[in-house]
């Protein structure tokens, strides 16, 4: 294997592509090679990341809207709402997303770090908020209102506590603190801390395991010793163990995911036929629109469950595309944090790349009956205005810091103008150069 790739290298040209039209090929070579080396040039070039992170976000967000649609008519009409009320919302939340994701595109990696402490501030506020003016659903209060608008403070606090996690432990490594586990942990654990208390006070079990792994990833990226990272994990586990045993509600949860697949009672009716819908679609599904769970059988069909309901519509074929597209993403922001010379950037980027697959794979491993049901959304793709906005914000975020890679502004500018200044272009409004 190792000679073959080694044949597949030497045939690339010096940008990664493959030689010229008629180039004789590398002694060995052979047909199945050539599909192999066009695929690794692609994932060498610069922009690699850049353009995936955009088209698998795009793609989860053609296949979440019809999804949201399907899932949203059962309960806007039972409400005496117009059919198309929660589609709207979503669709007019995802291009504001558009929107937030290119304007941070754009933003400098200095303006994320300045916005870590003033953010994480806010985030603070609108936890402690949750308790007071907050709005219940399904036993927990996770959300307040304002004019007229959800908000979950918990999905800000994601992003949030990457931010200033990064820039914390970015300024104890200039300072070359990180050797000593004591200076490596204040504050940023006694903060991790914190937000997950606030988190928990509103029963966010979800949310609280995202900040955790947040938490663990900063740890981790920045070559935490391994005692000491072990020593938390433990701590973490312990934690969790307590909040189980003292928690009614995470105890119904717990109780709720060691249901038989028989079980008729009200805490297994949703796993139960979330599984029994996952499983109807077969390979292709039934086709978007037409799914029969989301009419009452499955609850929070087009938040929590909105996998099962992808499962019945789009079938294997639906559900594998969806993860495949979320590794897309977790491919590229992996490879943004190993390209990234900025500490900052670098563990800013690992957060954030963490929090978004962690938040999907919790969410369709409770769907699926691996995990407990916690309550948190698909991203890109559940209803939900806060958890659609904050992702693709850093998503956006994620854009930015790509641009920073290795040879990536380079490759931009021989790209040419962006397609903003095209249209601007087009409209006859383009700046002239003088």
């Amino acid at each position: 294997m190792s000679e073959t790739l080694g044949q597949i290298r030497r045939g690339l040209g010096a940008r990664g592509r493959p030689g010229p039209a008629g180039a004789p090929e590398p002694p060995g070579s052979t047909a199945a090679d050539r599909p192999l080396a066009r695929l690794i040039g692609l994932l060498n070039r610069p922009l690699t990341s850049y353009y995936l992170i955009i088209g698998c976000t795009v793609l989860l967000l053609a296949i979440g809207l019809p999804l949201v649609l399907s899932t949203s008519l059962d309960s806007a009409l039972d409400q005496g709402q117009s059919p198309f009320a929660a589609f709207q919302k979503q669709l007019l939340g995802a291009l504001a997303g558009l929107f937030v994701m290119w304007l941070a595109a754009r933003a400098s990696p200095r303006l994320f770090r300045a916005a870590a402490y003033p953010m994480i501030g806010l985030a603070v506020v609108g936890l402690l908020l949750v308790p007071v003016i907050g709005v219940a659903s399904q036993g927990a209060t996770r959300a307040i209102s304002v004019a007229g608008l959800t908000i979950q403070p918990s999905e800000f606090a994601k992003l949030a506590f990457a931010l200033w996690g990064a820039d914390l432990l970015a300024r104890k490594e200039k300072l070359r603190q990180l050797t000593d586990s004591r200076a490596l942990l204040i504050p940023l654990m006694p903060g991790a801390a914190i937000l997950a208390l606030l988190v928990l006070v509103g029963h966010d079990i979800g949310s609280t395991s995202v900040l955790l792994a947040i938490f663990l990833s900063l740890l981790w990226v920045v070559g935490c010793p391994r005692g000491t990272f072990f020593g938390v994990l433990g701590l973490m586990v312990f934690a969790l163990i307590v909040v189980i045993l003292t928690s009614h509600y995470a105890r119904q949860r717990l109780n709720g995911w060691m249901c038989p697949a028989t079980a008729t009672t009200p805490a297994c009716w949703q796993p139960t036929q979330g599984r029994d819908a996952l499983g109807s679609g077969g390979l292709f599904g039934v086709g978007l629109g037409a799914s029969r769970s989301a009419w009452g059988w499955v609850p929070e069909s087009s938040t929590d469950f909105i996998f099962a309901i992808l499962g019945e519509e789009l079938g294997l074929v639906g559900t594998l595309s969806v993860i495949l597209l979320y590794g897309g993403i977790a491919y590229a922001g992996i490879r943004i944090a190993r390209r990234m010379t900025d500490t900052f950037m670098r563990l800013a980027t690992a957060a954030v790349t963490i929090w978004i697959v962690a938040q999907a794979l919790i969410n369709i491993g409770a769907v699926l009956g691996l995990l407990p049901i916690t309550g948190i959304p698909l991203p890109l793709v559940s209803e939900g205005l806060s958890s659609l906005l904050v992702t693709m914000a850093g998503l956006g975020m994620l854009l930015s810091f790509a641009r920073h890679e290795p040879g990536a502004e380079q490759a931009l500018a021989a790209a040419g103008p962006s397609v903003p200044r095209r249209i601007l272009s087009w409209l006859g409004l383009g700046v002239r150069r003088t």
